[in-house]
């Protein structure tokens, strides 16, 4: 008989070796993106494909672990698996995100048997493509991005495949740091492969299996009270991008979300059709938005696949949301999102319908967040020929809520990432910041403000590089709520060694020499309720 004193423990352990797994990726990276921006992600998984655990890191790469590992097992199959077999991916048409974002996949087998599979996602800083860190943001095609790579084993017997460790080699730009990182993804999965193995060693494995079903079944369980003490009901809403890196017409996303009984519909049928540039998202991606908005209904649920239980998720097949082959998508972060906002606007609609209903108070709900996490990747050659690489994520502001202001300054909803320290940057390359501060002011006005952006700006010292720019809300301000102020838009520019300037869109590539410098300036989030009031 199972001893159910075991599974708040178990639930404890399972994230706490999640958690481990981070640490190992982050402590053993090489690219500064993954080591100081923490741009990774781990997971656990049962053989069957179910989310077991997480760890607390980037849901825009959690979530996309999922169909990732689904793919794995889709290509081979658990019962042909063996102790120090691993698997890679990235392909977006079998179960990835965007091509830089690497999957890892090791079984875990204790007595020759699959018990769980341990899984690490991580941004690599470059998989070839036509431009330096793989995220060019006038791509028309995936192919302009970089290598695909479907579902393969990559080690067998705990040792990596010397001719697909060739391949991925000769493709990338940082050929040594794909490999440390790829050794970091290794790390990470062979110490969950350990931690497993001594949980189920010291319980069994069919308490472990047993313990594992009823944490997914009292996550549904959570989940599903939640939505069942609230009314039936819809809300819509809608929002746009800055274009799609190769035009500057707006890209509509619309979603519906429904409240029926103990199950709920997202669905984004209105959408936009798929795009020419690279803001398109795959399936994987758009569920990190999904996962996300279901765990901030109930927080404290059990981090499983029993979240998932009773959603709908509706994705148009060729829509920008689900584009079809050969689709670019390097840009979906913003696509994703700005998904998590319109999902979490309309639901704040329909909170506040059901308020309206009882005669109660308003509930909880949020202005739109500043919706980007902008990206710069830039590749350069020193005057003495030797190459850096390097990528940032700047942050920006949250939207007030109903009950405090937005924060400024940071990552939010499914980004979750963190600057790069100064010292880093200059430390790595040729480039001397400027100015990191607040953008001030940026927040939409409200009863509570939304967060104010940043402004990050460096100027090159030594050679040449290529940026890839890849922002937003540089002309869609990001909503107010219930009577609150838009916050201000998001700005980037270059201004030459010879005084001139030239404002850059929301998404471009530019080239610098030695003297330019590259500005930033994030967008605010909106703010919530009227300033008057």
């Amino acid at each position: 008989m199972f001893d159910t004193r075991w599974l708040e423990p178990l639930r404890l352990t399972l994230q706490g070796i999640a958690d481990r797994m981070q640490h190992c990726l982050i402590s053993g990276a090489h690219s500064t993106v993954a080591r100081e921006g923490g741009d990774c992600a781990a997971a656990l998984f049962l053989p069957d494909g179910r989310l077991l655990a997480q760890a607390r890191s980037l849901p825009l790469l959690l979530g996309s672990l999922i169909p990732a590992v689904a793919a794995v097992i889709e290509h081979f199959p658990v019962d042909t698996m063996r102790q120090g077999d691993g698997f890679l991916l990235n392909d977006p048409w079998h179960g990835g995100s965007h091509l830089p974002d690497l999957v890892v996949v090791r079984p875990i087998v204790v007595d020759g048997r699959v018990v769980a599979l341990a899984a690490a996602n991580l941004h690599h800083q470059d998989v070839g493509g036509m431009t330096p860190g793989s995220l060019p943001p006038d791509a028309r095609e995936i192919f302009h991005e970089g290598m695909r790579i479907p579902p393969v084993q990559a080690w067998r017997d705990d040792t990596a495949d010397a001719a697909v460790r060739t391949i991925l080699r000769a493709n990338s730009r940082t050929p040594d740091l794909l490999d440390g990182d790829l050794g970091a993804q290794w790390a990470a999965a062979c110490l969950g492969d350990r931690e497993i193995g001594r949980l189920v060693g010291r319980h069994g494995r069919n308490a472990f299996l047993e313990g594992s079903a009823r944490l997914f079944a009292e996550a549904e369980r959570m989940m599903r009270l939640t939505l069942q003490c609230l009314p039936d009901g819809q809300a819509q809403w809608d929002d746009a991008l800055d274009g799609d890196g190769i035009g500057q017409d707006p890209v509509r996303l619309h979603v519906t979300v429904r409240k029926h009984g103990d199950e709920l519909d997202i669905d984004f049928t209105g959408s936009q059709a798929q795009t020419a540039g690279p803001v398109n998202a795959s399936p994987a991606a758009m569920l990190s938005a999904a996962l996300f908005f279901m765990r901030t209904l109930v927080p404290d649920a059990p981090n499983n696949a029993g979240c998932l239980a009773p959603l709908r998720f509706v994705l148009p097949p060729g829509s920008v949301v689900n584009p079809d082959f050969p689709a670019a998508l390097n840009a979906r972060t913003a696509t994703v999102k700005l998904a998590v906002n319109a999902v979490l606007g309309a639901w704040s609609r329909y909170l506040a319908s059901v308020a309206g209903q009882r005669g109660d108070a308003p509930m909880a709900s949020a202005a739109a967040n500043a919706g980007v996490a902008t990206v710069i990747s830039v590749g350069g050659r020193r005057e003495n020929g030797r190459r850096y690489f390097f990528t940032e994520i700047i942050a920006s502001g949250t939207g007030g809520n109903s009950m405090d202001s937005g924060v400024a300054g940071i990552s939010s909803d499914v980004s979750n990432a963190r600057n790069t320290p100064v010292e880093i940057l200059e430390a790595r390359a040729p480039v001397r910041v400027r100015d990191y501060a607040v953008n001030a002011g940026s927040g939409g006005a409200g009863l509570h403000r939304g967060g104010d952006g940043v402004v990050r700006s460096w100027t090159l010292l030594d050679g040449t590089a290529t940026v890839s720019y890849r922002g937003e809300r540089h002309l869609h301000r990001a909503q107010g709520l219930d009577g609150g102020r838009p916050g201000a838009c998001s700005a980037a520019w270059v201004v030459r060694r010879d005084g001139t300037r030239q404002d850059l869109p929301a998404r471009a590539r530019v080239d610098l020499v030695a003297g330019d410098t590259l500005t930033v300036r994030t967008a605010g989030g909106g703010g919530w309720g009227s300033p008057s009031a």
